[in-house]
């Protein structure tokens, strides 16, 4: 994991876990079913953040004779795991909360203290939100949609973070509206309202990264630019006639599974074969900033 990513999720564990306390404190104080929910999602945040962390610290074991190729995707799995939190810790419960207060509604007190705690965390959700943007400009391409860089970034924790503030911000927002109007309207059905569609906004979000993730989990082949940059060290040699086929797999964020079978077109001895493998491989790993796995097969064209 690199520094950005470890900065953008300090940012938001701390952020959330601020976040988290003033909410339930607001909560308890207002009866709001909208801010409850939202307490409820930065809780939960604030895991996720943590079992990002862990992953990252799993990922950084070495290679065992059981899992020979080391434990990159540990980043792939815990962030699996952070989208099931979002979906059943945050999401699922602010729909129970919505629907229950639908039921049975109940008007809630103190606007000033709720509006107050909800301000207080808009600024402190932005402050996180910020932090993640900047960390993922670092490596994102000015010329990519934000949109396609969440699609098709390897680091794993950049994405989960920007989502989770992205839905954090806009939650606070809709708890702030249903909260607000509700009070004026005298009807706490608005309350419910906000706190269904947080429920709402957090599984879609969490089905998007889970989504996202078990991608990464199957195995992403490299980017297409990244296999071009590849391809091209391959045959950037003379002794290299074509490559016949090359498959690519990440193993982790930043390592990638290179498997090639190459024509070197004249008859070459072992040493002199040996050579130009070994050559081959060592242009691959100057190509590219991510570290490479690297199995040649020579071979002949038919």
């Amino acid at each position: 994991m690199n520094s950005g990513s470890k900065r953008a999720i300090y940012a938001a564990f701390f952020a959330n876990l601020g976040i988290a306390t003033a909410k339930f404190t607001g909560a308890l104080i207002t009866g709001s079913a909208a801010l409850l929910a939202e307490a409820v999602h930065s809780l939960a945040d604030t895991g996720n953040q943590a079992l990002l962390l862990v992953g990252g610290k799993k990922a950084q074991q070495k290679a065992t004779q059981q899992f020979q190729f080391g434990y990159g995707r540990e980043r792939y799995f815990w962030s699996f795991v952070v989208a099931l939190v979002l979906f059943s810790m945050g999401g699922l419960f602010a729909l129970y909360e919505g629907i229950q207060k639908l039921i049975h509604p109940h008007d809630s007190s103190s606007l000033e203290i709720a509006v107050g705690i909800l301000i207080i965390a808009i600024l402190l959700e932005t402050f996180s939100l910020r932090t993640a943007v900047k960390e993922a400009n670092r490596t994102k391409p000015k010329t990519m949609s934000w949109f396609r860089f969440i699609k098709t970034t390897k680091e794993p924790e950049l994405p989960v973070v920007l989502l989770e503030d992205i839905g954090a911000e806009a939650g606070l927002f809709i708890a702030l509206f249903g909260v607000v109007t509700a009070h004026f309207t005298h009807n706490a059905r608005w309350d419910a309202a906000g706190s269904i569609a947080i429920g709402l906004l957090l599984i879609i979000i969490a089905i998007f990264l889970a989504i996202e993730m078990k991608s990464l989990l199957m195995g992403e082949s490299a980017l297409p630019d990244e296999q071009e940059r590849i391809t091209n060290a391959l045959v950037a040699d003379s002794s290299v006639q074509r490559i016949i086929h090359m498959r690519t797999m990440h193993l982790g964020p930043d390592e990638i599974l290179v498997a090639a079978k190459i024509d070197f077109g004249t008859v070459l001895n072992a040493q002199d074969l040996a050579r130009a493998i070994d050559a081959a491989e060592q242009r691959c790993r100057a190509s590219t900033h991510s570290r490479l796995t690297i199995y040649i097969e020579p071979d002949i064209s038919r």
